[in-house]
Parts: C-alpha cells; sequence; structure tokens
C-alpha cells in the first residue's frame, strides 16, 4: 500500500563548519546510542540492529577492549558480525571477510519534493525486497524501512526506483537504498528520490550524508556531481567472535 509523500520545503543548511563532523567518524555507534537507541539491541559499549532491520554491529570506541568484550557477550561465541570502522581486531576474533567504503555529506546537493512519490510503508515490503533482489543497492532487511522514510515511484502500478533514511547520527541522516529498476535506468529517478528524500531530511533540521562501496567509482561521481562531497574511507569489516557456536549452550 502506497501513502502519499507530504514533504514541505527544502529547509536550509548550517553555515558551513557550524555542524560537528566527527559524530560521523562512528555513525553507527551514534545511531544506536541516540535517535535509534529503541531499535538497539545493547550490551554496554556495544549495541547492534536487530537483524532483521540492518546487519551491523557498532562500538563506543573500537579501541577499548572492554567494548569488545561488551559485543562478544552480546552476540555469543561464533558468531559473524559486520563493522565500520574498525582497523583492527583484538586476539581472538577473526576477520572473515569485508571491503572499503566511503561516506559522503551534503555541502551543496539541492533539495526538493517529487510529486509523483509516494511513501513506502510495511503494506510494500515485498514489493521493496524484490526490487532490492534486482538491483542489489546494498543491505536491506524486512524491517529496513522502520529505520526512516522511504520514498518510491510506480510505473503503472509497479515499483521501479526507490531511496530512504537508515542511520540517523544526532543532526545527520544516512540516504540509502538507492535503486532503479534496469528497465528503467537513465531517466534520473534516482537522482530525483535522493532529492526529495534529502528535503525531508533537511526539513527537521538533519543534514544528509550517505555510505557507498568505495569500488563503485560510478555512484560516486554521480553523488558528487549532485552536491555530495567525500568525507572519508574507511573499512568495513566481517569478524567473527571467539569461541564456538557451542559454548552457548554448554553447562
Amino acid at each position: 500500500m502506497a501513502h502519499p509523500t507530504d514533504v514541505r520545503g527544502a529547509g536550509t543548511l548550517p553555515a558551513p563548519g557550524t555542524r560537528d563532523t566527527h559524530i560521523l567518524d562512528n555513525a553507527v555507534w551514534a545511531a544506536l546510542d541516540g535517535p535509534h537507541a529503541h531499535l538497539a539491541e545493547r550490551v554496554g559499549r556495544a549495541a547492534r540492529y536487530p537483524a532483521d532491520v540492518y546487519d551491523f554491529a557498532a562500538l563506543a570506541d573500537p579501541a577499548d577492549p572492554a567494548a569488545w568484550a561488551d559485543l562478544r557477550t552480546l552476540v555469543g561465541p561464533g558468531t559473524v558480525v559486520r563493522l565500520k570502522p574498525v582497523e583492527e581486531v583484538p586476539d581472538g576474533w577473526d576477520v572473515v571477510g569485508g571491503g572499503v567504503g566511503v561516506q559522503l555529506v551534503d555541502t551543496a546537493l539541492r533539495a526538493e519534493p517529487v510529486p509523483e512519490a509516494v511513501r513506502l510503508g510495511p503494506d510494500d515490503i515485498p514489493e521493496i525486497l524484490d526490487l532490492v533482489a534486482r538491483t542489489k543497492p546494498g543491505p536491506f532487511q524486512k524491517r529496513t524501512v522502520e529505520l526512516g522514510t522511504y520514498l518510491g515511484i510506480r510505473h503503472r502500478g509497479r515499483l521501479i526506483a526507490m531511496a530512504g533514511e537508515r542511520i540517523r547520527p544526532p543532526g545527520w541522516t544516512e540516504i540509502s537504498a538507492v535503486c532503479t529498476d534496469p528497465d528503467h535506468r537513465g531517466r534520473g529517478l534516482g537522482t530525483r528520490l535522493v532529492r526529495a528524500v534529502a528535503a525531508g531530511i533537511r526539513a527537521r533540521g538533519d543534514i544528509p550524508f550517505l555510505h557507498a562501496a568505495a569500488r563503485n567509482t560510478a555512484a560516486l561521481r554521480l553523488y558528487e556531481s549532485i552536491g555530495f562531497t567525500l568525507r572519508r574511507r574507511s573499512p568495513i569489516l566481517l569478524v567473527r567472535s571467539p569461541g564456538t557456536p557451542c559454548e552457548a549452550g554448554a553447562l
């Protein structure tokens, strides 16, 4: 079921230098410790989103051994979790995969509503997941829509493009899941939806930012061309906690 979007005005960005970007250095933690605390599964200085919302965990300080101990308690032994940004892991933890991501912030984006965009909700999840499966925009689970506003464009009743909000560090909101059906690319639908999502973000006083895979150079060029600026590169790691899963049930 689609719901008409109601985005009034793009708002204005704070003057350059007035919004601290350092909170974005550990954006997932800042979100789980802040606006998304109601979603957080947490033990001390470690937290994660529910697996059916967003498959990332976070540490208050990746250099703090106590935070890693809290993470093991949270996830249990022999469990693979996804973290960013983490440069090194303690003894006993194994790196089993990963990559490099980039973070971009809005510095000159023209944000504006899209009249034909509709707000997507729980009733639209089957269609959303079908579009995600066809386009591979990045991690997206059946409850990811609970993280914020998701907008879509339909053609003859079928969902063909989408973008929405994901993590929310205080003062910032990430734009994510930007995707367009392969049969409808080249029409600027993704860009228009990014502008529309950004309008809603600015209207509540936040600044848009986003993440992308460093290898996705075409997307990076596009985002920079519409007003995003590269802020940092950082590793994304898949790590396995110490121990074996059977320990959790040992007597």
